[in-house]
C-alpha cells in the first residue's frame, strides 16, 4: 500500500476550517492600516516636506537628500511604532517574483545601538545585479547593481518588516527589473495622450493607465501538495487519468463556496486590505477547487504592485490553512485554466474615462479617438502583444477550450462595429453645421448614452471592449502584470504619437478640428479592420480566417518571441525611451532561457516519477498477477488461460503500457541532452519545444492507462478525482 497517499487523505479527513475571528471593524477601518499613505506621510514630515515628494512624484524629477532624511526618518518612526525590526527594498527582478534583501533598524553606538535609516538607504540599496537573469547585461565578477526608492508606490509592512517599493538596475544603467520599463511606459502614455486630449479639454494635464486585474487560481490540500512531487516542482500535474466527474455539469462555477476555503478566502482578503489592496470580487471559477478574486481598479503601476503583493499573501495565508495555491495556467489537463485578465483604460486628471462613451458629440468624439488608436495600435503590434504574454505555462492554457487563442484580435460588438463600419464609409468632407455637430450626425448616427452592456461577453477573445475599458483576456495568471502592460502602453503611446502628428498635418492645411480627427480616424479604421473579429475564437474556422487575414498565430513561446526581435520592434522600444537596444535583447534571452529551464525541469520530474515511482508500482502488480495467474494454472490446468482471461488481458496492457514508457522517456531523455548541447537561446528553446516536450502528452497517456489498471492501494500519488474534490 502507498503510505504517503493514504496518510495524506487521511490528514485531510480530520482537517477543519481554520477559525477566523470576525470583529466587527468597517473595510474602511482597516483598509491600508499596514500602509506608510500619503495621509501617514503627511503626519510625520512638514508640510514643504511632503509638497516637496508630492512634486517630484508628479513630475518625475529626484528627490532633494535633505527630504529623502526626513521621509526616510519618519518611516522610521511610524514602522517602529508598528513592531517593525527590518527594513528592505523589495523589487522586481526578472525572475517573474519579487525579491528582498532585509536590513536592521540599527547601527552601533558606543557600547549600545541605536535605531537608525537615513535617507541614503531610503533612496538607495546595493544587491548583487549577476546573480539575477540579466540577459548576459552582467558577467558573474560583475556583481554590482542598484536599487533605488519608487516613491509613487508607498512603502509597507509585512510581518516586522519595512518593505520599499524600488526599480532595479545594473551598475551599468540597464534595467534588471519591471518596475523601471513599466514607469517609463506609463510615462509615455501620459505624454501622448495629454496632448491629444487637448483637442477635446485644455483642462487635462495629465492622464493615468489604471488596471484591473482578475486573478484566478487553484486551492488543494497541503498534504496532497507534499506527496504529488510534480505539482511541488513544476506547479502542475504532468499526468493523471481523467477523473469521472470533472466540471461537466457546472455546478462549482458561483457556487456555495465551502467552510474551509471561506474561512481562507476572509484571511488573505483582510490582510490584503490592510496593505491597501482593494480586493473587492470572490467567488468559485468554472473547475473544481478553482477560484478567482478582483480588486477596483487602480493606478498601473500601485495596481501591478499590489498584484504581485497579493500573490505573495495568498501563498503565506494559505500554508496556514493547510493549502497550497498553484498559480500554474494548467495545473490540471482537460479542465478549466486559470488566467489573469487585465482590464485597462486611460483616465485624466478631470475625472474622465477616455474609453467611457459620452453623452454628447465632443465626449464621443474624444472617445472614438481613444478608442479607435487604440484598435490600431493592437492592429499594428499584436506580436508584441502575443509575445508579452509568451511562457511555457501560459502555453499550455492559450488555445484551450477555455481560454483565448493563441490569435490576437480585438472584439467590439456589433453595434460598434456597425458604427465604425458606417464611419469607414460615410465622413463627409467640408463644414458642418451647427445642428450636424450637436447631434453628431455624419453619416453614422448618435452613440448610445449606455455602452456599459450595449455588447455581448466574448470570452473567447485575447483583447476585448467591455463597455468602458479593454480587457486582455489573454494574460497567464502566473504572470507579472507589468509585461503586458509595459507592451500595451507603448504602442499605445507610439500610435498617439502618430495619430496627433497626422491630425495637426490637417489642420495645417485649413480643415475644421473635428473634421481632420475624424478623417484620421476613418483611415486608422480602414488599416485596422482585420484585427476586429467578432465570432467565436476556439473554432478551427477563425484559425483559417486568421490566415487569410494575414494575422500571426505564435502557438508556442519560441516562435512568439522569435517573431519580434527584428528592427521594426527593436526601435519601436528603443525609440520611445522604454528599452535599449541591448535591454531588449537581454529580455528575449532571458524568456527564451525561462522557457527552456522550465521544459527541462518537467522533463527531469517526469523521468523521475515515471522510473522512481509509477513503473515500480505498475511492477508489483504484476507480480501479484502472476502469483494468482499461477495459482490458476495450477488449479485449471491447461485450461488456466480462459479462466484467467482477465489477469492475463491486464498483464498485457500493463507490460504495452510500461514499454511504450520506458522507450518515450528514453526518447525524451536523447533529446533533451541534444538539446543541451546547443548555444543559441533561441535554437535550444525550439529544440525543447519541439524535440523534448513533444514527448509529455505521450508518456502522461501511458501513465493514466497505469493508473486505471494498477490497484488502487498500490498506486503512490494522489489522483486527480482526489485534488479536485477533496476540500
Amino acid at each position: 500500500m502507498s503510505q504517503t497517499r493514504f496518510k495524506a487523505l487521511e490528514t485531510i479527513n480530520s482537517r477543519k476550517a481554520k477559525k477566523i475571528k470576525i470583529t466587527p471593524q468597517k473595510i474602511s477601518e482597516i483598509f491600508a492600516k499596514d500602509v506608510f499613505t500619503d495621509t501617514k506621510m503627511a503626519d510625520h514630515v512638514s508640510g514643504e516636506v511632503f509638497k516637496s515628494v508630492q512634486k517630484s512624484i508628479a513630475d518625475g524629477t529626484r528627490i532633494d537628500r535633505d527630504v529623502a532624511n526626513q521621509v526616510a526618518n519618519a518611516m522610521k518612526e511610524w514602522a517602529l511604532k508598528r513592531g517593525v525590526t527590518h527594513y528592505t527594498h523589495w523589487f522586481q527582478p526578472l525572475t517573474g517574483s519579487t525579491a528582498e534583501k532585509h536590513d536592521a533598524f540599527f547601527e552601533t553606538s558606543g557600547n549600545g545601538a541605536i535605531e537608525k535609516f537615513r535617507g541614503e538607504l531610503l533612496v538607495q540599496q546595493e544587491p548583487d545585479a549577476s546573480s539575477f537573469p540579466n540577459g548576459g547585461i552582467r558577467n558573474t565578477f560583475e556583481a554590482r547593481g542598484y536599487t533605488a526608492w519608487d516613491p509613487s508606490s508607498p512603502a509597507f509592512v509585512m510581518g516586522t518588516t519595512l518593505c520599499i517599493p524600488t526599480i532595479f538596475i545594473a551598475y551599468t544603467g540597464e534595467a534588471l527589473d519591471n518596475k523601471m520599463p513599466l514607469l517609463k511606459a506609463l510615462n509615455k502614455v501620459d505624454e501622448a495622450a495629454t496632448v491629444v486630449c487637448k483637442y477635446f479639454d485644455k483642462n487635462v494635464n495629465r492622464v493615468q493607465a489604471t488596471l484591473g486585474w482578475e486573478q484566478e487560481y487553484f486551492l488543494i490540500d497541503s498534504a496532497l501538495f507534499n506527496a504529488r512531487p510534480d505539482i511541488m516542482m513544476t506547479g502542475r500535474a504532468l499526468f493523471g487519468h481523467k477523473p469521472a466527474k470533472g466540471q461537466q455539469l457546472d455546478d462549482h462555477y458561483f457556487g456555495t463556496i465551502s467552510e474551509r476555503v471561506t474561512s481562507f478566502m476572509r484571511d488573505f482578503e483582510k490582510q490584503s486590505l490592510r496593505l491597501g489592496i482593494p480586493v473587492k470580487t470572490r467567488h468559485n471559477e468554472v473547475a473544481p477547487n478553482q477560484f478567482e478574486c478582483a480588486p477596483i481598479f487602480e493606478e498601473t503601476n500601485l495596481a501591478v504592485d499590489h498584484n504581485l503583493l497579493l500573490m505573495d499573501v495568498m501563498d503565506k495565508v494559505a500554508e496556514e490553512h493547510n493549502f497550497r495555491v498553484l498559480l500554474h495556467e494548467k495545473p490540471f489537463a482537460d479542465l478549466n485554466g486559470s488566467g489573469k485578465h487585465n482590464n485597462w483604460s486611460l483616465s485624466t486628471n478631470t475625472g474622465v474615462n477616455l474609453l467611457q462613451p459620452g453623452k454628447n458629440p465632443k465626449e464621443n468624439i474624444r472617445f472614438l479617438t481613444f478608442f479607435v488608436n487604440t484598435i490600431k495600435a493592437i492592429h499594428d503590434y499584436s506580436d508584441i502583444l502575443r509575445s508579452s504574454i509568451a511562457t511555457a505555462s501560459n502555453d499550455h492554457r492559450l488555445g484551450g477550450h477555455e481560454a483565448p487563442p493563441a490569435i490576437i484580435s480585438v472584439f467590439i460588438g456589433q453595434q460598434l462595429t456597425k458604427m465604425l463600419d458606417d464611419l469607414e464609409k460615410n465622413v463627409k468632407s467640408g463644414t458642418m453645421t451647427p445642428d450636424e455637430k450637436t447631434a453628431l450626425k455624419l453619416n453614422i448616427g448618435k452613440i448610445p448614452e449606455l455602452m456599459l452592456d450595449n455588447t455581448d461577453r466574448n470570452r473567447t477573445s485575447p483583447f476585448a471592449f467591455t463597455g468602458n475599458k479593454f480587457e486582455f483576456r489573454a494574460v497567464g495568471s502566473t504572470a507579472n502584470c507589468a509585461t503586458p502592460m509595459i507592451a500595451l502602453n507603448t504602442i499605445i503611446a507610439n500610435q498617439l504619437i502618430d495619430f496627433k502628428k497626422d491630425v495637426d498635418a490637417r489642420l495645417k492645411k485649413g480643415e475644421k478640428k473635428d473634421m481632420a480627427i475624424l478623417k484620421v480616424l476613418q483611415k486608422q479604421i480602414k488599416d485596422s479592420k482585420k484585427i476586429r473579429f467578432e465570432g467565436n475564437g476556439y473554432g478551427e474556422e477563425w484559425v483559417k480566417e486568421a490566415e487569410k487575414r494575414g494575422l500571426s498565430n505564435l502557438k508556442d513561446t519560441p516562435r512568439a518571441i522569435q517573431q519580434v526581435s527584428d528592427k521594426k520592434f527593436v526601435n519601436l522600444f528603443k525609440e520611445m525611451g522604454i528599452f535599449s537596444e541591448v535591454e531588449y535583447h537581454a529580455r528575449q534571452e532571458i524568456q527564451l532561457e525561462m522557457y527552456q529551464m522550465q521544459i527541462q525541469i518537467e522533463g527531469r520530474m517526469l523521468g523521475d516519477l515515471a522510473q522512481n515511482h509509477i513503473i515500480p508500482a505498475a511492477v508489483k502488480y504484476q507480480n501479484l498477477l502472476m502469483q494468482n495467474i499461477q495459482g490458476i494454472k495450477e488449479i485449471y490446468g491447461k485450461d488456466f488461460k480462459k479462466m484467467a482471461y482477465t489477469q492475463l488481458s491486464i498483464m498485457d496492457e500493463l507490460c504495452e503500457h510500461l514499454t511504450k514508457v520506458k522507450k518515450k522517456l528514453e526518447t525524451m531523455l536523447d533529446n533533451r541532452k541534444k538539446a543541451n548541447k546547443i548555444e543559441d537561446p533561441f535554437k535550444k528553446a525550439v529544440a525543447y519545444c519541439d524535440t523534448v516536450k513533444i514527448h509529455f502528452d505521450d508518456i502522461a497517456y501511458h501513465l493514466n492507462k497505469l493508473e486505471i489498471l494498477v490497484d488502487d492501494e498500490l498506486w503512490p500519488m494522489p489522483k486527480l478525482r482526489e485534488m479536485l474534490f477533496t476540500n
